[in-house]
This record gives structure tokens, sequence and C-alpha cells, in this order.
């Protein structure tokens, strides 16, 4: 019995929330801060074995200078797949409009460091990576869902050959 006339049932969905932004940004610069001070040896696991986390280097758009971020990924086959999410933000995060410019880059993960070529999926290939990502948690639909673009799913394909450096 519910006194006040109103009932929730638990198949009715909540609003799909965010942290506020200033919570996000803290959380990304402490992050940050545990890997440079540990020399990278801590903050590149995730809990559990749906998905990873990995610094990727990109070259700057406008500096030219190296830029680091801190991603999550999965694995595709050879490919690691990544959201272009900016915390959910309206704004595409500038490691990827970096990547767009610059599209060979580093990705170092837990187990070493690899050289990749970035690009966005597009169609059918999309729709199978981003329901990868659903799997892992079925927040992805509604977190996207707060933008007014699609959020762009990265794949850092591996590259081999000439103009692969450190």
């Amino acid at each position: 019995f519910d006194p006040t006339g109103c009932s929730v049932t638990a198949t009715e969905a909540r609003p799909t929330r965010v942290p506020p932004r200033v919570v996000i940004r803290v959380a990304w610069l402490l992050h940050r801060a545990l890997l440079r001070f540990s020399g990278g040896r801590v903050g590149l696991r995730a809990p559990g074995d749906k998905f990873g986390l990995l610094r990727l280097t990109t070259v700057g758009r406008r500096s030219g200078q190296p830029r680091v971020a801190i991603v999550g990924y999965y694995e595709d086959g050879p490919n690691l797949v990544t959201l272009a999410m900016n915390g959910w933000a309206e704004a595409d995060p500038a490691w990827w409009l970096n990547l767009q410019a610059h599209p060979d880059t580093v990705a170092a993960l837990d187990d070493g460091v690899r050289y990749v070529r970035g690009r966005a999926a597009e169609g059918d290939e999309r729709d199978r990576l981003w329901a990868r990502w659903v799997e892992f948690s079925d927040q992805y639909d509604g977190w996207a869902a707060l933008r007014s673009e699609k959020t762009a799913i990265v794949v850092l394909e591996p590259r081999t050959g000439a103009g692969v450096t450190a």
C-alpha cells in the first residue's frame, strides 16, 4: 500500500544522470596524477575483465605537442575500440579532434605499447561495436542520448611498416 497514491514499478526507467562536470574533471585529473606519480604502474587496469583503460598519446592539432588522454577500451580482434565521449558533455573530447587531424598515434596498455591509427566506425561496423558497449552497461544508450550528435566510436587499428616510431 502506498499512502501517497504514487507508485513506481521496478520496470519504470529512471532518468539517466551524469555526475556534475566538476566531479568528472577532478576524477580525470586524479587519474592522470596517479598514472604520472606511479610511472604508469597504477591506473591502466579496469575492474573486472569487461574492458580496460589505455593511455592515448595524440599530437595536438594546433600546438603539434604530445597530448595524453586516458580512455576506456575493449578489444575487437586486433583493434582497440573506444568512445569519443567527453564525460558525455556536448563537445567532442580534444583527443578525438587531435586524432582526426593526426590519426597515427600510440596507445599504452598495462601490457605494453601499441602503434595504432585511429578512425571512426561507420555503418554496420558502428552498430556492432555500439552493441558491445551496451553489453557493459545498460546506461550507455541513455548517456549517449544526452548529446545532440552521435558519439563517435573510435577504432584504433594496428599500424606496421614504415613510419612506426617511438
